[in-house]
């Protein structure tokens, strides 16, 4: 999916609401548990019921690596699903991945080609050819960690070089060095630090940036927006709990349609 067709899809729906598939086993609904693939039959559910309100699907691989064979299963029938029956949507693997170079060519294959994902996140530690080899394939993207909101945030992103320039802003600058730009490469940065993304917009004034963090994680979309936003919105947030487990009922996927229509409604007075 190009930029242009990301920017259309959020024009077109008012959104740019992406709902993280973190789908655990021991938290969806009870009466799920009796079908052949209680996690597909809840994803399927959840995507049914959200699509209308958002633009992009965010399946964490944690928790379908940790279902072992099964999971994985679920996870490829849910991306099977997605692409079939809602060919607009952006689908993020969130990975994490980032090794040595012929290993981050393996990685690029199994998400490109086998898995067919619009992008992943990479991890951007191990610098430029842990990073490199996923940006060679048209159409897809890198979304590269930038600055993230949790605790353990503070023992790296924020020490700060001779220069005074803080090690986040640096991973920025340096990924512009690798042939990432506006059209094959995003940043992750979390809603909870959003007083930050206008630092970043000054570094990546074009890009993408996606944010995770409202919702269950307390971030503003307020904020995100007044700091983050763009002239062709350069938004996708991320909200994951705070919609897929609204309900543990058999009316979990209305409720969760609700939310996501909820936040879709927000979403559309900063886009006009």
């Amino acid at each position: 999916m190009t930029r242009e067709e990301l920017y259309q899809n959020i024009k077109r729906k008012k959104s740019f609401l992406c709902v993280g598939l973190d789908t655990d086993i021991k938290k969806i609904p009870q009466h799920l548990l009796s079908e052949e693939d209680p996690i597909f039959a809840f994803n399927k559910a959840i995507i049914d019921a959200t699509a209308d309100y958002c633009i992009a699907y965010k399946p964490n691989l944690a928790f379908y690596e940790s279902g072992g064979l099964k999971g994985m299963q679920a996870l490829y029938k849910t991306i099977d699903y997605i692409r079939t029956n809602y060919p607009d949507q952006f689908i993020i693997a969130d990975a994490k991945r980032g090794d040595i170079g012929n290993t981050s060519k393996m990685y690029a294959e199994s998400f490109f080609g086998e898995m067919n994902v619009d992008s992943v996140t990479v991890a951007p530690y191990m610098g430029q050819d842990s990073v490199t080899p996923f940006l060679g394939h048209d159409g897809r993207w890198v979304i590269l960690l930038a600055l993230t909101s949790n605790k353990g945030a503070d023992d790296f992103q924020y020490i700060q070089d001779s220069n005074g320039t803080p090690l986040y802003q640096n991973v920025l600058k340096k990924s512009l060095e690798w042939g990432g730009n506006a059209d094959n490469m995003m940043y992750v940065v979390g809603a909870t630090r959003a007083e930050m993304l206008t630092d970043i917009r000054k570094t990546v004034p074009d890009s993408f940036l996606l944010v995770p963090g409202i919702g269950a994680q307390g971030g503003s979309l307020a904020d995100v927006c007044k700091y983050g936003m763009n002239s062709k919105c350069g938004l996708i947030v991320n909200s994951s709990r705070a919609i897929i487990y609204a309900d543990s009922t058999e009316q979990f996927a209305q409720v969760a349609g609700q939310k996501a229509q909820e936040v879709q409604k927000e979403m559309a007075a900063y886009i006009k």
